[in-house]
């Protein structure tokens, strides 16, 4: 990791909030630190060149930061980085061998605070888990929550002809129950939107038995082919491989 100990002198500059900074600055209600918290709705980093934390404000190296630090990005002016933008800090979930193995971890966000051309400075604004060198950033979306998200009677017709998948629970968990965030693999270019309501059911693999009702959810946020979603209810723990079925 290289020196940042001259970053001080670079970036003490002031500039006016930029046009691209969060206009929406109340506080993150508790359901929605949980869904800014969760996992995108993409088992992939981004394409192309992302922006990255390469240590802190500081007089010695760590490569592991908290919320009181000021990171240091590998990108400024030159990289349409602006004062005031915030961003979610990411990390792909490895296995033993440090392959990316599926998955991303959202470790929290942050906004920048000061910038050049090519070097940024960025307080951390809420922290999710342990920040680390290498770590990626992407565009902070403020989570929107379903007005109703918390309503637990099920309603509306289940659509048995077009199942999905759950594809695992926040934070790459395995299981998920009752009040708790999951990924399903339906998305936008399934139809998906977010509101959409849902049971889970189980395929118990005995013959002549059919699927067996194991919980309900509600969308909270669409992606391409993944949304992800808020369990209301569940009898069971919820698994990889446990049947989405869509409410009409």
């Amino acid at each position: 990791m290289r020196s940042v100990s001259f970053v001080a002198c670079l970036l003490l500059m002031t500039a006016a909030p930029s046009a691209s900074a969060q206009s929406d600055e109340r506080p993150l209600s508790q359901l929605e630190i949980a869904v800014a918290c969760a996992p995108p709705t993409s088992l992939e980093p981004p394409a192309g060149r992302a922006l990255h934390v390469v240590g802190a404000q500081d007089t010695a190296r760590r490569s592991l930061f908290g919320q009181t630090d000021l990171l240091v990005i590998d990108g400024g002016t030159n990289a349409n980085v602006q004062i005031n933008q915030q961003y979610f800090v990411r990390h792909p979930v490895s296995d033993k061998y440090g392959r990316h193995s599926g998955g991303i971890t959202t470790l929290g966000w942050l906004r920048i605070v000061a910038v050049n051309e090519s070097t940024a400075i960025a307080s951390v604004q809420h922290m999710c888990d342990g920040i680390s060198t290498d770590d990626y950033l992407e565009p902070f979306v403020r989570p929107s929550v379903p007005a109703d998200l918390v309503r637990a009677e099920p309603t509306g017709e289940l659509d048995f002809t077009s199942l999905g998948r759950v594809v695992s629970g926040s934070e790459n968990r395995g299981l998920a129950g009752a009040h708790s965030l999951l990924l399903i693999d339906r998305g936008a270019d399934q139809g998906t939107t977010a509101g959409a309501r849902f049971a889970v059911y189980r395929d118990v693999n005995e013959k002549g038995v059919p699927l067996s009702a194991v919980g309900e959810g509600v969308v909270v946020s669409v992606g391409k082919t993944m949304s992800l979603a808020w369990l209301t209810k569940s009898r069971d723990a919820i698994v990889p491989g446990d049947y989405v079925v869509p409410r009409k």
